[in-house]
């Protein structure tokens, strides 16, 4: 009994010959995501803004969120957000940080507490101040670059310049289309979102170099393929393989999304998006940037003796 496939074993698919479509689709991305972020900017959460989170319990049954929010809609105290996380009877409240520093933050604790009487357990009560906000922002943006740099050279010494070059264009690529689909959503950015950036970082040269490695075997091989044959060999001979890693990481993600709750709603989201996102650039992008980086015959001798060409 044959086994199902997904990708037919003998598919052969020119994704070099349509690199000018993924290319314009590709830029047309990016510059939109920048274009979203600087006109509409991002949806920052409480780590990057700074405000009170405040995680409580109701004791006499499920929470009634919607009156809750009535009740502390009146309060002045600015940006007030309620969400229901894990257990029915367990709610998030964010509040925006108040103006007179720690007595401010503390006071609009009391006034809430107040206004939510006595059948609440007060789980956790956090204030993340502006110094500390930025704090974190910066420490994520330093986060990010510091890993697509390390990507970069780990990948530059594994194949050789044009390659490390290579995914990054196409790292890049997912991690300001990942920010501009937040933008253009008015989705919440916070810590979550950039473990996230970080993770889809992590998963998109995985599939890259796993391409990358096939690309570097068939150089071996073929020593006078024409350039484009050989590179959409690669690509087709390793699609299988990526589009099932997508497929079941997909599963487990939209389950996530779907049944986790909204604490990990925007992280489960992000990774759906840059799963995505991050196939196609591996297969669309990292690829056909090799051809006009000009890759070298003698890329595929670095990692061993060449083999004989196979017809």
């Amino acid at each position: 009994m044959r086994g199902l496939h997904l990708i037919p074993a003998d598919i052969n698919i020119g994704f070099i010959n349509r690199k000018k479509i993924f290319f314009v689709f590709s830029v047309l991305l990016v510059i939109a995501s920048i274009g979203l972020f600087a006109s509409k900017g991002l949806n920052y959460g409480i780590d990057f803004k700074g405000g009170i989170l405040i995680e409580v319990k109701t004791t006499d049954g499920p929470a009634d969120v919607q009156a809750m929010r009535g009740s502390l809609s009146g309060l002045g105290l600015g940006e007030v957000g309620l969400q229901e996380f894990g257990a029915p009877n367990e709610v998030l409240i964010r509040i925006q940080a108040q103006d007179g520093g720690e007595k401010a933050q503390a006071a609009a604790i009391e006034k809430v507490k107040a206004a939510l009487g006595g059948a609440i357990e007060y789980r956790r009560t956090e204030f993340v101040g502006p110094k500390i906000s930025d704090e974190l922002f910066w420490d994520g943006v330093s986060a990010v670059a510091a890993a697509i740099f390390a990507i970069l050279v780990y990948v530059w010494f594994r194949f050789e310049w044009q390659f490390g070059l290579g995914a990054v264009v196409a790292l890049v690529h997912d991690v300001i289309s990942t920010i501009g689909i937040f933008a253009l959503l008015g989705l919440e950015f916070n810590l979550s979102t950039v473990a996230a950036i970080l993770t889809i970082a992590g998963y998109s040269i995985n599939d890259t170099v796993v391409v990358y490695d096939r690309v570097r075997e068939n150089l071996r091989r073929y020593k006078t393929m024409n350039m484009t044959d050989l590179l959409n060999k690669s690509i087709n001979e390793t699609l299988s393989r990526t589009v099932m890693t997508s497929v079941t990481t997909l599963l487990a993600l939209l389950s996530l999304y779907l049944l986790g709750g909204e604490v990990i709603s925007g992280f489960s989201f992000a990774m759906i998006w840059g799963v995505i996102v991050g196939t196609y650039s591996s297969i669309c992008l990292a690829v056909p940037l090799l051809l006009y980086l000009n890759v070298s015959r003698r890329s595929g001798d670095m990692s061993g003796e060449a083999t004989t060409e196979e017809a």
